[in-house]
């Protein structure tokens, strides 16, 4: 927004058009005149401070280079009217020419006034000696237009179509004549060479005829440039050679700033001026522009203001208007408050109560009220004031190198009349002072000899100084005092805190900055900027880090052009501009503070460094958040340990699962030495001379040994030991004697072995005397090597010797230090590779590898030797090579045959039947061919010696193939030995051919075949196999039944009832009514195998009942019948079935079973029958499932129905019609109560 000052109006300056000038260089004054013969004076606010009356129209008025004078002439007078700024007073100059004046102008260098006239006369006047030239004919009419340039040469354009050039006496330098009337005459500098430095003005400009721009260069007179515009431009009104620019309209100004000529400074709207506008100027500061109307109106504009603010804290004021000052505090919320002041300011300066402004060497306080705002006092200083600080009840001034500290309000403070005031430097003291701050302790200055001095307020004395090299320009404090950033003469920065009195360099400071601010937010403190016209530098001051205090760079953020930084808060920088304005601008390097979840992945990454770089560890844990990145986590981790921020630090490892350095970091964590903290941290980074140079500096020195023995750095560790722990070095040379040796390093291990060598540590010395004896012999000391090792107690030593020495080829040293370490093996086989086998004998009952007792083998068995050869042979666990030796060298077949069956050796079989061939004995042969997997060699043997019963036995035994056993059978079927034949296709798994077989036996083998042919159903599960079988023994094919020979002839009662079960399966399933004798024989084999299941659970009462179900069915068991009756009484007795148990005992006592009982058994069974106990427990009742009749639970033909009752397959008892199940697989009929059991 662009002010307007004032205006004035029509009435103001009467008749139109108006003409005004403003006072050069200052701009205070305007002089405006219209048609009313008057010229009217008005300061910059707008209040007229004098006028001249003419006794006609103004022609032409013009200010003196320095605003001091104001020159006027009149129509209808000879007299020039000159107005003296100073004094307000006028006085007029004949100018002794009775022309009629047309053109006045001043000098831009001296005090000199040229006047022409209407007939081309022209009056040069000199006002600083007042002399008067007068040029007659310098024309030949009316001077017109003309302009002074900076070497005092006038150029003058008249309506007789000429230009000429005059010097400051008036003499014709230069003419030239032009094409029409010129107007509008410029200097301007154009140089065609290099030469840049050179500003000279030699290029007169004008407008001719209104459509030609005229150049004409002095040094080129004969060659003038005509720049003709198009006829679509229309006339030329008018041109400047300008550093700004501005484009005028009808009702409003355009306004262009040369820096960027595309932004539109400003507009103004001029919405009541309805005529058009005239002419418009500036003040030679730029500040305020006068624009005059075609209705005689003019308005003055306030365009730019000085940019003057200042800052306490959070609190703010700027300039606002010329007269106008605004006190704001964003941060706290406050309303800003608009102090009107009684001057223009050059320097402004708040406080927490108080508001100074101020020119020269004066300075108004104000006092900053809640609800008012209070003129205070005005104060003279000493000299014109540079700047001046305020706090809560002083103030100071810089001037003239001195500055003046001084209470505000007097009556504040009960203090004695010296605390008033104080004027620095001293009398005494032979400094300036060139910048100055104020804090709530502090007064701080710094001077032209680089000092800079702390002056404590509360105290009234100096507290510290510093002392720089050269001279200090600039002081900034941070808010409390404790940290100051100056800058030096050399234009370089500098951090200084007073408490420790160190300074540090800020890096890539621009020697271009023109102020420094430090953050105010609390929790930033250490963050501070450096600002030049274009931009902002962020910088951290990083008090703690493992590297000691730094200064790092953060980055950089544009500044808009003609922006002063204010305040910085959090980031955010509040800057003043030019129109009188706040604005906010956000530091790059805070882009983190802005919404991070809309961010890219590239963002975010910046975003964490910058947050990383100033320690602003919360914000850059939600970045991380965010990224959930592993190599985002560890970058914040690291920047923790670099800062010694050790909590954060483990929070971050431990969200990353870093377990191990959490743990390290926990154990370090309480540490309140700064420099022993540091250490670790700096170690845990891996800068391990940083770490060394914090240990040595903390108070725990021997940390930088221990990290330096820890990471095996020895000569480090030795240097450390020589100065910290000296009873150390035996110890360190001996670990680094170690390191050496690995390396490769064996004469320098040596020297640390024997340096390591205490006298008193004697297992430490051990290791040292062992490295010396390994180091000795690996540099050719074999002698004092082998010794040192012989004398050394370890046997482990020896061994190492050993093997050192052996690979160097000493293979008798190293036998014997092998023989002396108890190391047998090794020394008998480094006694072999040298022949000595007398030693190799001494040294063989205590070797336990085969490999020496082969090589020793083979050797006595070479020399003939065979029964120490077979002894060795033996102990290397050699048995063919033994069993050679038996058979062809010591004839002991026995020993050799019981070696084979001992170790089943293939090859030994081999021999061993070979030898029995040549024998004769194919029997024994056979057997070891078997043996030796020689099964066809075998098979041949026994086909052509009719030995074939006798492999087939063997073979039987062995672990043979199917195509051995088909041999055999395809052999006996040939034969036709069917039994045989039958169980050899059994054996290879051809069950068809096999049953067919075992059917076709003779009678003899009645019972074994059947047996056999039940074994191989059984095997097959083959159901037409299944048919056949039951065919054979329902007799179907030859009219016999066989089921009873099942029982009588077989012993396999398990497989006797599967063949029955599969045969019962088969008849159901054909819906074949089954026979009652198969039924019947089926059930008492289940209940006999049932006995074994209830006996193995302990219900012996089940067993009995079920043994007494079959001891009377006894006859179909004839090869078991005392076996059977025997364990029916032993279970009766036990279930308490007496009675039963003295039946079936005094069968057995008949003459052909008793002398059959068992030993065991037999005097117990005649006891119990010749003492019987007819007790015996009721068997219990369950109703029948046809009848309901209740008969014994074991019973299974009802008496009251006289139904066949269904037995349970898991108990042997009779079913029950309301606990029926079935079984899931052979659909037996169950118990279910029982069956789920």
């Amino acid at each position: 927004m662009k002010t307007r000052v004032f205006s004035l109006l029509e009435k103001t300056c009467t008749g139109a058009p108006i003409q005004f000038a403003w006072q050069k260089t200052s701009g205070n004054y305007l002089a405006v005149t219209g048609a009313d013969y008057i010229v009217k004076i008005f300061d910059r606010h707008g209040h007229k401070r004098s006028e001249i009356s003419l006794p006609g129209n103004c022609v032409s008025m013009d200010w003196d280079k320095d605003g001091d004078i104001l020159a006027v002439i009149a129509e209808k007078s000879s007299c020039i009217y000159l107005w003296d700024a100073n004094t307000n007073k006028t006085s007029q100059l004949d100018n002794g020419i009775r022309d009629q004046m047309s053109f006045l102008l001043w000098s831009k260098i001296g005090s000199f006034l040229a006047i022409g006239t209407v007939k081309g006369n022209l009056l040069i006047y000199n006002h600083q000696t007042s002399r008067k030239i007068p040029v007659l004919g310098k024309h030949t009419k009316k001077i017109t237009c003309g302009c002074w340039n900076a070497e005092n040469l006038l150029a003058l354009g008249g309506e007789d179509k000429m230009i000429t050039v005059s010097n400051q006496e008036g003499d014709t330098i230069r003419q030239t004549p032009v094409k029409s009337e010129p107007s509008a005459i410029k200097w301007y500098s154009s140089n065609k060479t290099d030469d840049r430095s050179s500003t000279a003005e030699n290029t007169i400009s004008a407008i001719v005829g209104k459509k030609t721009l005229f150049l004409f260069n002095l040094n080129e007179p004969d060659s003038p440039i005509d720049l003709e515009f198009q006829q679509a431009y229309g006339n030329i009104v008018c041109y400047s050679w300008y550093v700004q620019e501005y484009s005028r309209g009808r009702r409003f100004i355009k306004i262009h700033d040369l820096a960027e000529l595309r932004d539109m400074y400003a507009i103004i709207n001029l919405d009541d001026e309805n005529k058009g506008l005239g002419t418009l100027s500036w003040t030679d500061d730029g500040q305020l522009l006068a624009l005059s109307t075609q209705r005689g109106s003019l308005h003055v504009f306030l365009t730019k203001l000085p940019i003057l603010g200042d800052a306490c804290n959070t609190k703010i004021a700027y300039l606002t208007s010329l007269l106008e000052v605004t006190v704001a505090n964003l941060i706290e919320g406050e309303p800003p408050i608009t102090v009107a002041v009684d001057v223009e300011p050059n320097f402004i300066a708040v406080g927490f109560y108080h508001l100074a402004v101020g020119m020269n060497n004066r300075a108004w306080f104000y006092i900053l009220g809640e609800n008012a705002v209070r003129k205070l006092k005005d104060v003279e200083y000493l000299g014109t004031v540079v700047s001046i600080c305020l706090y809560s009840e002083y103030a100071a001034a810089l001037f003239e190198g001195k500055v003046q500290l001084h209470l505000i309000e007097n009556e504040l403070l009960d203090a004695q009349e010296e605390r008033e005031t104080r004027l620095f430097p001293g009398v005494d003291d032979k400094f300036r002072i060139l910048c100055h701050a104020l804090t709530s302790d502090f007064l701080i200055y710094g001077t032209d000899t680089g000092v800079i001095q702390y002056f404590y307020i509360e105290d009234w004395q100096f507290v510290n100084d510093y002392r720089h090299p050269v001279g200090v320009k600039k002081i900034f404090p941070d808010p409390n005092g404790t940290r100051l950033v100056f800058i030096d003469e050399k234009s370089d920065g500098f951090v200084y805190c007073p408490a420790n009195d160190a300074t540090y360099e800020i890096p890539d400071f621009s020697p271009t900055i023109k102020g420094v601010l430090w953050e105010n937010w609390p929790l930033d403190s250490s963050v501070f900027i450096a600002y030049d016209d274009d931009k902002v530098y962020t910088y951290a001051f990083h008090k703690d880090t493992i590297q000691g205090s730094k200064v790092i760079l953060a980055g950089g953020t544009k500044l808009p052009f003609s922006h002063k930084p204010l305040l910085l808060y959090n980031g955010e920088l509040t800057c003043q501009t030019q129109s009188g304005k706040i604005n906010a601008i956000y530091l790059s390097t805070h882009s983190f503070l802005d919404s991070i979840k809309d961010a890219t992945i590239a963002d975010l990454r910046h975003m964490l460094t910058k947050a990383v770089l100033l320690k602003r560890f919360p914000d850059a844990w939600e970045i991380c958040k965010i990224l959930n990145d592993r190599e985002a986590w560890n970058e914040l981790a690291k920047s923790c340990l670099h800062h010694m921020e050790v909590e954060f630090a483990i929070r971050t490892y431990r969200t990353i699962g870093e377990v191990g350095i959490v743990m390290s970091l926990e154990q370090i964590k309480g540490i309140e030495d700064c420099s022993l903290l540091a250490g670790h941290l700096a170690m845990f980074t891996s800068d391990f001379n940083l770490a060394q140079d914090l240990y040595l500096a903390s108070n725990c020195p021997m940390a930088a040994l221990e990290m330096r023995r820890d990471l095996q750095h020895w000569d480090s560790a030795l240097q450390l030991a020589k100065r910290l722990a000296p009873d150390q070095i035996p110890f360190i040379s001996k670990e680094y004697a170690v390191q050496l040796e690995f390396t490769g390093d064996y004469v320098n291990a040596l020297a640390h072995y024997e340096k390591g060598i205490t006298g008193t540590n004697k297992e430490h010395d051990e290791v040292c005397l062992a490295g010396v004896a390994q180091m000795s012999i690996r540099m050719g000391d074999i002698r004092r090597g082998a010794n040192q090792a012989l004398k050394h107690p370890s046997r482990v030593l020896k061994r190492d010797c050993g093997a050192i020495l052996e690979n160097m080829k000493q293979f008798s040293e190293a036998a014997q230090l092998y023989e002396k370490g108890l190391y047998y093996d090794k020394a008998a086989s480094v006694y072999i590779r040298c022949k000595n086998w007398a030693k190799v004998g001494e040294l063989l009952p205590h070797v336990s590898s085969p490999k020496i007792h082969l090589q020793y083998a083979k050797a006595k068995e070479a020399d003939g030797r065979y029964k120490e050869a077979v002894v060795a042979y033996e102990a290397a666990k050699q048995w063919n090579s033994v069993i050679r030796i038996y058979l062809d060298h010591l004839s002991n077949p026995e020993k050799a045959v019981s070696i084979v069956r001992e170790t089943q050796s293939l090859d030994g079989a081999k021999m061993v039947a070979r030898f029995f061939l040549q024998l004769g004995d194919y029997g024994s042969a056979i057997q070891f061919l078997v043996m030796s997997k020689c099964n066809n060699e075998a098979f041949t043997l026994a086909q052509q010696h009719n030995k074939m019963e006798i492999y087939a036995d063997i073979i039987g035994s062995e672990d043979t193939t199917n195509e051995d056993y088909q041999s055999i059978a395809l052999y006996f079927e040939g034969e036709k030995r069917h039994f045989q034949a039958g169980k050899f296709f059994l054996l290879c798994g051809q069950y068809s051919r096999a049953l067919k077989h075992f059917l076709k036996c003779p009678s003899s083998e009645d019972s074994m075949a059947i047996e056999m042919a039940i074994e191989t159903v059984g095997q097959a599960k083959d159901e037409l196999l299944t048919s056949q079988l039951i065919d054979y023994l329902m007799g179907e094919s030859d009219g016999m039944p066989k089921v009873r020979d099942i029982l009588l002839c077989s012993g396999n009662y398990r497989n006797a009832r599967d063949v029955l079960f599969s045969m019962y399966a088969e008849l159901k399933s054909q819906k074949i009514k089954t026979p009652s004798e198969m039924t019947t024989n089926l059930m008492i084999l289940h209940s006999y195998m049932l006995v074994k299941i209830h006996v193995k659970n302990g219900d012996h009462m089940k067993g009995a009942r079920m043994l007494i179900r079959v001891a009377n069915n006894i006859s179909k068991f004839p090869s078991h019948i005392v076996p059977i009756l025997t364990s029916t009484v032993i279970e009766c007795h036990r279930a308490g079935l007496k009675n039963s148990a003295f039946s079936f005992a005094a069968m057995l006592m008949r003459p052909e079973y008793r002398n059959k009982i068992d030993i065991k058994y037999k005097k117990k069974i005649e006891a119990m029958v010749r003492r019987p106990d007819t007790s015996e427990t009721e068997e219990a009742t369950t109703p029948c499932p046809f009848c309901q009749f209740l008969l014994p639970e074991c019973e299974l033909l009802c008496p009251g129905c006289k139904n066949n009752i269904p037995y349970c397959i898991a108990t042997g008892r009779h079913m029950l019609k309301d606990d029926w199940t079935m079984c899931p697989h052979c659909e037996f009929p169950a118990l279910y109560s029982e069956f789920k059991m």
